[in-house]
């Protein structure tokens, strides 16, 4: 049997996870069921934005927001998340549990407002994940610095945490740390780390858009920053997960924290439609695309391993770039402030769309 393409990023080992969530789709016939049996998607993210989109056009929500009615719009988002995420856990319960925790994880946003504050995230991250009780639940904490110091805390108390936001190899490195360092803490406290998962969401198509802009028209190193970027952040979790250090907590039953490449569908359309899919495509990932990419993959994706071994000349793509007066380190700087802007605008629109059916 012929396996298509989204098929072969398993065979990869790397994991497609669905980046978009609504109510229909967890119905015992609907969208997600679907791509689960078909082993088209092995996990699912979420986050506010895509609820806001869901409310505002699919009439499953219609009989929970009736019964919210009164209460305050956050409280109610908050509740209408849970459910949808909850539920998304339930129909990966059995890929979780075949795999033995390496697939069907779900991830849930903290509240953006808490992505500069350490204390608050710990602090919401462990009632969240205390609250909807799934095994294959993640939490999603920004990977800002007050973000980054949580990481280890809410790890070593045994929750799973996809670290989000992430732009640079620098911060990437810093995520890589956080994670070893929670397994470490977990580890010596006689914690379990044979369950525990993490990914770190990697950002790329923002990282293009924002370069090309500096470039302009019709410049040779249009669209290159984004996928050598990724690829040499790559490199880094070859380099930390290849080590002594590693192997003493695998030995304890850790998993590799995997990549998770986000924001993966182009921007520019005189780009490839799967170009980040397909260049990003290699062992110990996870790519979560929605579902426009994942239709444009399994339509015409051309897929192999592009990731392994080719650090060498995407450090010397980034040189070029810099050679052109692109500083990266900027960059990447700007797209975090800008990603907390917008997941916190995004909260808020969700918010305003709930208030706007319970009141």
């Amino acid at each position: 049997m012929v396996r298509n393409p989204l098929q072969q990023l398993r065979d990869l080992q790397q994991a497609v996870w669905l980046d978009s969530i609504r109510r229909s789709y967890l119905q015992p016939d609907g969208y997600l069921p679907g791509l689960i049996a078909a082993g088209e998607v092995q996990g699912l993210t979420s986050n506010p934005s895509i609820f806001e989109k869901a409310l505002g056009d699919d009439h499953s929500y219609d009989e929970q927001l009736s019964q919210l009615h009164g209460e305050d719009p956050r409280d109610a988002l908050w509740s209408i998340m849970k459910a949808d995420v909850r539920h998304a856990c339930e129909l990966f319960l059995p890929l979780y549990d075949d795999s033995d925790g390496q697939h069907g994880q779900v991830s849930i946003e903290l509240d953006p407002a808490s992505a500069f504050d350490t204390d608050k995230s710990v602090s919401e991250g462990m009632t969240l994940f205390t609250d909807l009780d799934r095994p294959n639940l993640m939490i999603k904490v920004p990977g800002t610095e007050p973000g980054l110091a949580a990481v280890p805390r809410l790890l070593a108390e045994g929750v799973n945490v996809n670290i989000t936001l992430l732009f640079s190899v620098a911060r990437y490195e810093a995520v890589i740390a956080a994670y070893f360092e929670g397994l470490r803490q977990r580890a010596e406290a006689g914690g379990d780390l044979r369950r525990l998962s993490s990914v770190a969401s990697f950002f790329v198509s923002r990282v293009d858009s924002k370069v090309d802009a500096l470039l302009g028209s019709g410049h040779p190193l249009l669209g290159t920053a984004a996928i050598a970027n990724a690829r040499v952040a790559y490199e880094s979790l070859q380099r930390a997960f290849d080590g002594p250090r590693w192997a003493e907590l695998a030995e304890q039953g850790a998993r590799v924290q995997r990549p998770l490449w986000a924001s993966t569908s182009t921007k520019d359309p005189s780009y490839r439609d799967v170009l980040y899919v397909e260049q990003l495509a290699g062992p110990d990932t996870v790519d979560t695309m929605p579902e426009a990419t994942l239709d444009a993959v399994r339509d015409h994706g051309v897929i192999a391993d592009r990731l392994s071994g080719s650090g060498e000349e995407d450090r010397r793509a980034l040189q070029r770039l810099a050679d052109e007066g692109v500083d990266l380190d900027q960059v990447t700087k700007e797209l975090e402030t800008e990603g907390v802007e917008k997941f916190v605008a995004s909260f808020e629109a969700a918010t305003e769309t709930v208030r706007q059916h319970i009141t």
